[in-house]
């Protein structure tokens, strides 16, 4: 009488993710011919011909068979099995665990585009066989971003999943991929390409140079274009605050970076607003608004107390000719008037005086003599569009007039009106007409009018010293050097 086949199922080998070779050997028909003979497998256990199989001929002995459809990352279960006209008989099970792949995932398209974000994402739809452990966006300005490139951090998992792209530079093409991460690698969806908005330009508006009656000099710096070509810059202004290229404006070139604008037929002695500006396809970005006021001549400068001085062009500067006698800072706020030697000594804040305390013999020839102090002050002692020159632009008036050793001759007002004989070497040919008002010195002693003048500049040696200027009645020198801030000496501007 026949019996059911004896069989056994074969060891698994060249396992793929979605592949195997496995089989079996028949040791006995059980005395009626193997009609049929393969392997079968489930994800269930102890699978049977009902389930997937192969059919691998016919007969007793050692087949193989090749297991396909796997699913990466599953486990399967696989027996060989062998029909005769019993039945059907299985081999031992056998289980194999079919490898992962990378996952399979698609971009989400971007949307809620800013200048600078963006909202995109992406759907795993197979996280290949194992664990999706990190999934996001990744973006790059360069093709093909990976996770190298700037990206966000999702969550796990599969499915659908937001993300936030942040950081993006106005009017710059991105790339951007998800990805999602399994212990196989990184795969990624595919690419979209997006531009971040463009924005206004971001500029600044250059403080105000060489400024005349009805001329001035301005411009800008445009630091970022904003993500789209500038196409127009230059600066308007206005009597009016915060001015718009619908009033007066200058139109110097394209591009980002700095710019020089020449204002011209302006109105002399006139307070205007000005502001660099920059158009691009969003727009006009403008620059911080200036406030300046053209002088009342070309050739003269008052200062707020009413008081007009001459002026001279000397190389590229143009200074006070006269000495200064403002009594109040530029916004109108007294300067202490300090008489007494024991309260001039011990100053740390801005005052003045009068050589000898006497204005009527003073004021109008030699001018103020005032403490460093004063010259530092925030709320300044120049005129509009004035200042207390530097050191360094004392060495560039001594260097124009010819160095240290004849500057000096080179700036004295010429003759005994004022200067002690010999008055050495003075022919004022610069037209800058120095002359010796003398000093107050740290303790409130007055002296030296006649013999020595003493120009401030505003730059400090130390805590108790700057770098004074002085011409002298015996030599054509202009001497540098280094004294005590409490001192009283005289002060010529020179403009912006």
């Amino acid at each position: 009488m026949a019996l059911m086949p004896v069989l056994t199922t074969s060891d698994v080998t060249a396992v793929t993710s979605t592949t195997a070779t496995s089989g079996g050997n028949i040791t006995s028909d059980g005395g009626a011919t193997v009609a049929s003979r393969g392997v079968c497998w489930s994800t269930n256990q102890y699978p049977t011909i009902a389930d997937s199989k192969t059919t691998d001929g016919t007969g007793s002995g050692i087949f193989a068979s090749s297991v396909i459809g796997l699913t990466p990352g599953s486990t399967y279960y696989i027996r060989a099995y062998a029909t005769n006209s019993i039945g059907t008989a299985y081999g031992n099970q056998i289980t194999v665990a079919a490898i992962p792949i990378l996952p399979v995932l698609t971009t989400t398209a971007v949307s809620a585009l800013t200048s600078t974000t963006a909202t995109s994402g992406g759907n795993i739809s197979n996280d290949g066989g194992a664990v999706v452990t990190t999934r996001g966006v990744c973006w790059s300005t360069s093709a093909n971003p990976t996770t190298a490139s700037t990206k966000t951090t999702d969550g796990a998992g599969s499915g659908i999943f937001a993300s936030s792209v942040i950081g993006l530079t106005p009017g710059s093409t991105y790339y951007i991929r998800a990805y999602a991460t399994n212990s196989i690698g990184t795969a990624y969806g595919n690419q979209i390409t997006v531009a971040a908005m463009a924005i206004l330009p971001v500029l600044t508006t250059t403080a105000i140079s060489t400024l005349l009656s009805t001329t001035a000099t301005s411009g800008g710096n445009i630091s970022n274009d904003g993500g789209a070509v500038v196409t127009t810059r230059g600066v308007c202004w206005s009597t009016s605050a915060n001015p718009t290229t619908a009033s007066t404006k200058t139109t110097d070139g394209a591009g980002s970076g700095s710019f020089t604008s020449n204002l011209t037929g302006l109105t002399t002695n006139t307070t205007y607003y000005l502001r660099a500006y920059a158009i691009n396809s969003i727009g006009t970005g403008y620059g911080s608004e200036v406030s300046f006021k053209t002088s009342a001549s070309d050739n003269s400068v008052t200062d707020i107390d009413g008081n007009t001085y001459n002026t001279i062009v000397i190389g590229g500067q143009v200074w006070m000719a006269e000495n200064l006698k403002v009594t109040k800072y530029r916004n109108g706020e007294p300067i202490a008037n300090v008489t007494a030697d024991a309260a001039w000594s011990v100053l740390t804040t801005g005052a003045y005086s009068w050589y000898n305390n006497n204005a009527t013999i003073n004021e109008a020839t030699y001018g103020a003599l005032y403490n460093w102090y004063a010259i530092a002050d925030s709320r300044n002692i120049a005129p509009d569009g004035w200042h207390v020159p530097t050191d360094a632009e004392w060495t560039t008036l001594t260097t124009y007039l010819g160095g240290v050793t004849v500057a000096g001759g080179q700036m004295k007002e010429n003759g005994n009106t004022k200067w002690t004989f010999p008055n050495t070497g003075a022919t004022n040919e610069s037209g800058f007409t120095a002359i010796p008002a003398g000093a107050r010195d740290s303790q409130g002693n007055f002296g030296n009018q006649g013999n020595v003048g003493y120009f401030w500049s505003n730059t400090s040696a130390d805590i108790l010293n700057a770098w004074p200027r002085s011409p002298t009645y015996n030599s054509s020198e202009l001497y540098r050097f280094y004294n005590q801030k409490l001192s009283g000496f005289s002060v010529r501007c020179l403009r912006d």
